[in-house]
């Protein structure tokens, strides 16, 4: 319903032909129902040629409802944001808004019940910026923006959610021009649009590799960013063999703070947070062989290709016989996932082994 008159109108998006060089190919039509008869009421030439992203939603404390729209240009990397106004008595649909953009999203950024328009963008020559945009009851849009810490060249990841039990944020995974990945962390309120690193020395580095992106990795609500670091026994001249840990981080007294540690499978979708006895104490190999993770205890003699003390085995069995065989061989199924399943078996140990139900527990899977 983008006129309130308390009944639904479709907006239809096509692309014209026949026509001129001058003219944009991809058209806006809204259809309305007149005398209980579906009819177009209002088409006009649309921004872009592809569409990227369409909501429908109020913004700020104005009353109107606002078609807003993402487009791309086809070939090109630069989209576009356009609001437009639905004028039910004059039958047109008039643009009030328009602006670059890389990644958007209307939220409700500052929890005062109303949403504003959120903008991320960058360009190969300037500092990336974040700006949000609210609304006023007078149709005016007021623009509060903030520099990001680096001139990121793709946004990766944009998560809203908890920082702690009385703020909200945005964390948002970014790509800068070494092809890594690094966070930050913004919070919007009367003061406006604010990284919450802002004045602090010290930061931890979020740099790491791409895909690791922010996460509630225990559910508790508050999201937490993963960096990778080392197991014991690696360094970094193991690259080749490198299995990497990663450090969950959480946001404390805006200082980034390690909540907890393990192994996490970007491309199996799934991480193993290890018991707190287990650091220092507990190291990762491969099991080619057997196609496994294994997890073993850890000393300073010991060789990556050992087979000793283990205390964790994990396998993805991509069939359901490889499935029943782990299972008769007394392995556990934590989860499935279309043909995948993930297996583990539990070594029992007097100093550090693990319970079937902390194995359940410490076990996370990511969407």
């Amino acid at each position: 319903d983008i006129d309130s008159d308390d009944e639904n109108e479709a907006v239809v998006f096509y692309e014209k032909t026949g026509f001129t060089s001058d003219e944009s190919t991809l058209r806006i039509n809204v259809l309305d129902k007149v005398d209980g008869k579906w009819r177009s009421v209002c088409d006009t030439s649309a921004e872009g040629s592809e569409i990227e992203k369409v909501a429908i939603s109020k913004l700020g404390t104005n009353e109107r409802i606002n078609l807003i729209v993402g487009t791309s240009i086809l070939n090109r990397s630069e989209k576009n944001v356009t609001i437009y106004d639905y004028d039910i008595d004059n039958a047109t649909i008039e643009i009030n808004f328009s602006h670059s953009y890389n990644y958007m999203d209307i939220l409700d950024l500052d929890n005062d019940e109303t949403k504003e328009l959120f903008i991320l963008s960058s360009s190969s020559d300037s500092v990336s910026e974040a700006a949000a945009y609210k609304l006023s009851s007078d149709g005016k849009y007021h623009i509060y923006s903030t520099k990001l810490s680096e001139n990121y060249t793709e946004f990766e990841n944009v998560v809203y959610g908890n920082i702690d039990n009385e703020r909200k944020g945005i964390y948002i995974d970014a790509v800068s021009g070494t092809g890594t990945i690094g966070t930050d962390i913004l919070t919007f309120s009367s003061q406006g649009l604010k990284s919450v690193f802002e004045g602090e020395e010290n930061t931890p580095s979020t740099s790491r590799s791409s895909g690791y992106n922010t996460t509630d990795i225990d559910g508790d609500g508050i999201y937490e960013i993963p960096v990778q670091s080392h197991f014991p026994g690696y360094s970094s001249e193991d690259d080749n063999q490198q299995i990497t840990m990663t450090n969950w981080l959480y946001l404390n007294d805006n200082k980034l703070i390690r909540k907890c540690s393990g192994y996490y499978s970007i491309s199996d979708g799934y991480a193993f947070v290890m018991p707190e006895k287990w650091l220092g104490k507990v190291t990762v190999r491969l099991d080619t062989l057997n196609d496994e993770i294994v997890f073993y205890k850890y000393t300073n003699n010991s060789e990556k290709s050992s087979d000793s003390a283990d205390l964790l085995r994990i396998y993805i069995a991509e069939d359901t016989a490889s499935k029943e065989d782990r299972i008769s061989a007394g392995y556990q199924l934590m989860y499935s996932k279309g043909e995948a399943f993930y297996l583990a078996s539990v070594t029992d140990d007097e100093e550090l082994g693990i319970s079937t139900g902390e194995l359940v527990l410490c076990f996370k899977y990511i969407k």
